[in-house]
């Protein structure tokens, strides 16, 4: 009897444990755990802002007790989004600039900037987005309008891909700009008459002053980017190519609890940057990671500065720009290797993925170096991706942006190796993949869409773009959540 007693006692106690104490239980869901399995889970317990626990709803309010307890009824949750590729900074900046994406004309261009100069009243104007490849005539546009109706005020226009932009006069005195300096990898656009017609081109874009937004303005441009990420699902951002001063400004703003994003940032190749980063060393904390170089190869599709093996389809005897020297590559690659930090480099033409592909070589194994872009690759060099462990960083939204006139650039034997985002995944086994906002949309969703139907938004084309190159549902779950 006294034995049948303690039995009972022993399973009174054990049944009156008083459940732990947490700041939230989210309950009544399909949460996606991404675990080897990709299980899901109906239940899961956060504290301090970390996730402690998944389990069935049962189990969870068995063990727990929340402060606030969420019932989502049935409805999905995942884990928070990385965007492997995108211009966080650059997206702020342009939030306080004029917005020309989806322009279908540059008269439509033109209404905008004066619109947003009409409410605005700035002293420099800057904007981003356009694309003549929208518009029924696809030419580059020139300064003319640009100067007749802002003859004093700089204005410096984008391309949707940053690699080239149309400023006006002021804009080319501002800058004290010199029409005949001698480029590499870049172009400065004159007319018949020698004269700059407004259009730079690659390397050319970087002779143009833009003055910095003041600190305040930054601080609140950055918060507003933030917000508008967190919609989208997105809670981790590699932004690819960055100066000291945005990076410390960054640093600073997640110490002060006033930006929750997480960040891998790339530095910006410069020599003076080079020599500060490797001299200090990569920066970690809980919210930043500094530890890799962005690099350019080339330049852009759209604007003919892909660099490609052989001429442009669309304009004889030009194969677009190596940005910098065989040398420099090679160089910084062995230095990179040696001091431990990563390479990250933007190549999109077939040209520029085999320079990059060779530079790195050995030095890239077993260190997470990434090719940006990889958008036409040659198909002798897919399998470099793997020899040499080179993650391929791809954004789905290019090929749904370019498709209208990719061919006409590349031809019907290039753009048959173009894109080609599964021949990457099932040669090197994973793909990093991203938006690169403020270039392609910001939307997450729109990058899945890209990445598995190959369509626009308008769902064209109806069989999708080259569709067997594209990913499948499963692909792009993985990849979506790996880095």
């Amino acid at each position: 009897m006294k034995r049948l007693f303690f039995f009972f006692t022993s399973i009174s106690l054990l049944s009156c444990t008083q459940p732990i104490s947490v700041d939230l239980i989210v309950h009544n869901a399909h949460i996606y755990t991404v675990d080897s399995s990709f299980s899901t889970a109906e239940a899961m317990v956060i504290n301090e802002g970390k996730l402690l626990e998944v389990g069935s709803n049962v189990e969870i309010k068995r063990k727990y007790k929340g402060a606030k307890e969420l019932d989502v009824k049935g409805n999905f949750v995942y884990p928070g989004l990385i965007d492997a590729h995108c211009h966080f900074v650059g997206y702020a900046n342009g939030l306080k600039s004029v917005n020309l994406v989806g322009t279908k004309s540059f008269e439509e261009v033109i209404e905008r900037v004066k619109i947003f100069q009409k409410e605005n009243q700035l002293q420099y104007i800057t904007g981003r987005g356009w694309d003549q490849n929208d518009w029924e005539v696809k030419a580059f546009p020139n300064k003319t309008q640009l100067d007749e109706l802002f003859p004093n005020t700089p204005v410096v226009l984008s391309r949707i891909d940053g690699h080239a932009v149309l400023v006006n006069q002021a804009a080319i005195n501002y800058s004290r700009l010199n029409a005949d300096t001698l480029l590499n990898g870049g172009l400065i656009e004159k007319d018949d008459a020698g004269k700059p017609t407004g259009i730079l081109i690659d390397n050319a874009v970087d002779l143009i002053d833009v003055p910095e937004l003041e600190r305040p303005q930054m601080i609140e441009a950055l918060k507003k980017a933030q917000a508008n990420c967190f919609a989208y699902g997105l809670t981790t951002l590699d932004d690819a190519g960055l100066d000291r001063a945005s990076i410390e400004l960054i640093d600073s703003l997640q110490k002060a609890e006033e930006l929750k994003m997480r960040m891998y940032i790339m530095v910006s190749d410069k020599p003076e940057l080079q020599d500060y980063f490797l001299k200090n060393g990569p920066i970690k904390t809980e919210r930043l990671n500094v530890r890799s170089f962005k690099f350019y190869a080339d330049g852009a599709l759209g604007s003919r500065g892909a660099c490609l093996m052989a001429p442009y389809s669309d304009h004889a005897n030009h194969q677009g720009f190596l940005l910098d020297s065989l040398f420099h590559f090679k160089e910084s690659a062995i230095k990179l290797a040696e001091l431990g930090w990563q390479m990250n480099t933007h190549a999109i033409g077939d040209s520029a993925n085999r320079i990059i592909l060779q530079s790195y070589g050995e030095q890239a194994k077993g260190k997470r170096w990434r090719i940006e872009h990889a958008q036409v690759v040659n198909p002798l060099d897919f399998k470099l991706f793997k020899k040499y462990e080179i993650i391929p960083s791809i954004q789905p939204t290019h090929a749904t942006s370019d498709m209208y006139w990719a061919e006409d650039r590349l031809g019907k034997d290039r753009i048959g190796y173009a894109y080609a985002y599964k021949t990457l995944l099932n040669e090197y086994g994973k793909v990093a993949l991203g938006t690169d906002f403020p270039v392609e949309d910001i939307s997450t969703f729109k990058t899945f869409y890209a990445a598995v139907a190959r369509k626009d938004v308008e769902g064209y084309p109806e069989s999708g773009f080259e569709q067997g190159r594209g990913l499948e549902r499963n692909d792009y779950m993985g990849c979506l959540f790996q880095l």
